[in-house]
């Protein structure tokens, strides 16, 4: 157990890193991001929600609690770093494009690993049949 949460903090930590300095460059709009930005085709106001998009993710992600949120941050992470992957494959960067897929391994591995009090509540109990009867539309037909 201990390896798991070890595994998820260096996992986490990393993918923290690399999001807390990219979202940062963007929200800041630093020239060597929006000479980046600006390689791929995206125009300057993308680097605006960007790194607020990323910072705020950050937040979620590293703060107690908040199992839901973290799902959404876990999601907008893996389709950004997705987006990143294809953008400098789609403006000819070659092997470069490959670079934000160990991040998105590191996402990978911390989503997996995550503790049990950093997800969302999975421990639901099924609604019995009794109270699912009485849910049921009264327009259904035969009622």
């Amino acid at each position: 157990m201990k390896e798991k949460t070890t595994t998820y903090w260096i996992a986490t930590v990393f993918v923290a890193c690399i999001m807390t300095i990219s979202g940062a460059l963007a929200a800041t709009h630093a020239p060597p991001m929006m000479k980046a930005l600006a390689h791929l085709g995206y125009p300057a106001y993308f680097s605006n929600l960007l790194g607020i998009g990323k910072l705020l993710g950050i937040g979620v992600l590293l703060a107690p609690g908040l199992g839901k949120l973290k799902e959404w941050a876990y999601a907008g992470f893996g389709i950004t770093i997705i987006s990143a992957a294809y953008s400098h494959l789609s403006s000819g960067d070659g092997l470069l494009a490959l670079e934000p897929l160990v991040t998105l391994a590191a996402l990978v591995v911390s989503y997996s690993t995550r503790p049990a009090d950093r997800r969302q509540n999975e421990d639901r109990r099924p609604i019995p049949q009794k109270a699912r009867n009485a849910r049921q539309s009264p327009f259904r037909a035969g009622v």
